[in-house]
């Protein structure tokens, strides 16, 4: 461990980044290898927090627009991200890694209900934590509810494992004049309200001195080479 920059990291995970290339569901072969940097993570001496989204199930917008009750899509929206959940210990139980789902709804016959006394004592045992239904309550997101599990778990860091390779003043795949953003604070992305996480999660890591870092899970060994230092995407700090 002598070599970690990070000695306990919460990891957010988009729930389209299990479906590959896709359009929805989950890739077989991708979860398998964001398994595998979980994996190596552990092995590294790192206590791993996940929290998986479940836009690539379910997504509550469309519904939302078209009538349906909003409390209900969004807890469709977080059952989708429980499915995600037990699919990754599925994948972390075929590589021999020890892996825990809690919900912060109940659910008993399928996973742990989720609490902050169990899911440090489960990262202290060496168990990677996923962490699934959001916060347990509707207009919350799972950024917001990421934000609030690296908080209570006492990570060093919110990784935000995205699609692109940091933060930048606008989409670069629409504006090749966008630019990039290695550093930034808190404030810095409020003021630009640059779309990094919704509002809620921003002003609490703010609030809260956590760091969050923003890069691409598609570079090989992306996560164990940020617990080690290396200056990946972008960090938003203080």
């Amino acid at each position: 461990m002598s070599d970690l920059v990070y000695s306990r990291m919460l990891v957010k995970l988009s729930g389209e980044a299990l479906m590959g290339e896709g359009d929805f569901g989950i890739d077989a072969a991708v979860i398998e290898r964001l398994a595998g940097d979980l994996r190596a993570l552990r092995e590294a001496g790192v206590a791993v927090g996940v929290v998986i989204g479940g836009g690539n199930l379910f997504r509550g917008a469309g519904l939302a627009a078209g009538g349906q009750d909003r409390v209900t899509g969004d807890h469709m929206g977080m059952l989708a991200t429980v499915m995600n959940s037990l699919a990754m210990r599925d994948a972390l139980d075929r590589l021999g890694t020890p892996a825990l789902v809690m919900s912060a709804l109940s659910m008993p016959a399928v996973c742990d209900d989720y609490s902050v006394r169990g899911a440090r004592r489960a990262l202290a045992a060496g168990e990677i934590v996923l962490l699934s239904a959001g916060t347990g309550n509707p207009y919350f997101t799972t950024d917001s509810a990421a934000s609030l599990r690296a908080i209570e778990i006492q990570a060093d860091v919110l990784v935000k494992a995205t699609k692109v390779d940091g933060i930048y003043s606008a989409d670069p795949m629409k504006d090749p004049d966008a630019r990039f953003y290695p550093q930034l604070t808190y404030d810095q992305v409020i003021a630009e309200n640059l779309g990094v996480m919704d509002m809620t999660a921003i002003v609490l890591c703010r609030d809260q001195h956590m760091p969050l870092r923003v890069m691409n899970i598609q570079e090989p060994n992306a996560l164990l080479r940020v617990a080690r230092g290396e200056s990946l995407g972008s960090v938003v700090v203080q």
